[in-house]
């Protein structure tokens, strides 16, 4: 037997290293994980935003459905959603969808008090921010200032919603990672706020390729020093700086494939969500251009979550009802199997299928994103595995759905 001196000699060589990957390394994504962001210009929003939407996804539904390949079923779950929570994340958008205005300082402060009373009414979504200007030169006061403006307005009206985070678009750099922590605990101290946290939005080359050759994604999230609530992926700013042509722009691109396995991998572990982007394909228009933009809309959906992306962008209230659709039937149509080998796992029973801890971790967290997305029913769990949800949450790390 080795001499236990050898032991304790490994512990203290290794401390550091552990201690290490602890904090950088806290686990998988806690909580419930929104399936989509809106973003709405900040001088269209008001409290009944997410509501407005819902209807709107409905009147779709009615005048140009049903929805193409799905089935009554789901198409009736949809509807249900559309009703109680339409929106399950929106931004408030200072950026690219409103871009430059005299009445930015006006549309913050009105934006702020809509989100407030929104919150008092019951009508806001589980999650919620603002997408503000980037930190770069020629927008880094503005965008402060909207930010100072909004944050002072909202918390004047009551604790900051546990949803909340700010959406820093357009990163180039880690230094600027580090900025924001810094904005981020002025902040804080100023009007006596709990640690904000912010989305670092991936839509520059240089934020997945740093000018000395290494990938910054994770160093980004390490300066983040824990805020990061995410790092969404921006479509058409990242294609158009790499000079694809605007015909061929799309998160199903191969060079939009490469920097999301780069935004994952990165992430991995970490707790921070990746977001997929966005179609620019509305379904907008006649019976036939609708149904179109549907079915792409809902092949992109279901492309995202088949590669690990559960969460992407919509930009109309169109794109509801297929953005539920595809997910529901992602999270349903592999319900039956993910529950059986997850129970046969649990019973340590011969299924076939010989699945290691890990692959159990991952059956867990699938099952507990379909209850999350409101594809699965807590009973149907409980039926099918023996457990609640809450129960399965814990098998996958996770802790509780907000």
């Amino acid at each position: 037997m080795l001499d236990p001196a050898v032991r304790a000699r490994l512990d203290a060589l290794l401390a550091p290293d552990d201690a290490e990957r602890d904090r950088r390394f806290p686990g998988p994504i806690g909580g419930r994980q929104p399936v989509h962001t809106i973003y709405v210009p900040a001088d269209r929003f008001h409290a009944g935003t997410a509501g407005t939407w819902g209807a709107a996804a409905l009147q779709a539904m009615d005048e140009h459905g049903p929805l193409p390949n799905v089935p009554e079923p789901i198409a009736a779950r949809v509807r249900v959603k559309l009703a109680a929570e339409p929106v399950e994340d929106l931004r408030i958008d200072f950026e690219d969808g409103y871009g430059t205005r005299e009445s930015e300082d006006a549309d913050a402060l009105a934006a702020a008090h809509s989100l407030a009373d929104a919150v008092e009414a019951g009508t806001a979504p589980a999650f919620m921010g603002l997408r503000m200007k980037s930190l770069e030169g020629p927008s880094r006061a503005r965008g402060m200032r909207t930010l100072d403006l909004f944050v002072e307005t909202l918390a004047g009206r009551g604790p900051i919603p546990n949803g909340f985070r700010v959406t820093l678009p357009k990163v180039t750099s880690v230094r600027q990672v580090e900025a924001m922590v810094v904005l981020c605990v002025a902040l804080e101290t100023r009007y006596g706020l709990a640690a904000l946290r912010f989305e670092i939005q991936v839509e520059t080359p240089q934020a997945i390729l740093g000018p000395d050759g290494r990938a910054l994604v994770a160093l980004m999230i390490t300066a983040a020093e824990g805020r990061c609530a995410g790092l969404p992926y921006g479509t058409y700013d990242y294609s158009a700086s790499l000079g694809i042509a605007a015909e061929q722009q799309s998160m199903a691109h191969p060079a939009a494939d490469h920097a999301k396995a780069i935004m994952q991998v990165a992430a991995a572990g970490t707790g921070v969500p990746v977001c997929d982007g966005s179609t620019n394909v509305l379904p907008v228009g006649d019976r036939a251009t609708v149904q179109a933009a549907w079915r792409l809309h809902a092949g992109l959906v279901q492309r995202s979550l088949e590669r690990g992306f559960y969460q992407g962008w919509d930009l109309h209230p169109a794109q509801l009802p297929t953005r539920y659709a595809a997910t529901f039937g992602f999270f349903r149509s592999g319900l039956p199997a993910a529950a059986a080998r997850l129970r046969a796992y649990l019973d340590r029973q011969t299924s076939g299928v010989l699945d290691e801890p890990a692959t159990a971790r991952a059956l867990a967290g699938y099952l507990a994103r379909g209850v999350d997305s409101g594809a699965v029913d807590a009973g149907e769990l409980t039926e099918l595995i023996g457990l609640d949800p809450a129960a399965v949450r814990g098998l996958a790390g996770r802790s509780p759905a907000t």
